[in-house]
């Protein structure tokens, strides 16, 4: 199941305290970034973020959850409702989550 523009929306409303919030459309899902860093995603109408200690210390109760098949756990923030949380969780993992890695080109071959 794909997740919702109206669901999206609410979560980017929800983070927008925060500095610079995007997102990527990604098979009919969302990729979530904080200044540039992979915070996280929206997967089947769920926040999810990245597994890491900030977070596990901040949300005290961790549920951990797969985003679709085959994928690694993330962490489930059910706690959506509530603004300052909610954006108080993204700065606590912020030092902790990383900028996506480059592409490089594939160098042509020349024969």
């Amino acid at each position: 199941m794909a997740s919702s523009k109206d669901y999206l929306e609410y979560i980017l409303n929800q983070l927008s305290l925060l500095d610079t919030i995007t997102y990527k459309p990604m098979m009919g899902e969302y990729i979530l970034y904080y200044n540039g860093k992979i915070a996280g995603g929206i997967y089947d109408n769920r926040l999810l973020i990245k597994p890491c200690n900030s977070a596990v210390e901040y949300l005290k109760d961790v549920i951990y959850e797969k985003p679709y098949d085959k994928a690694k756990e993330m962490i489930l923030v059910e706690n959506i409702d509530n603004q300052k949380f909610l954006c108080g969780l993204f700065n606590a993992i912020y030092d902790e989550i990383y900028y996506p890695k480059s592409k490089k080109k594939a160098k042509k071959l020349t024969i």
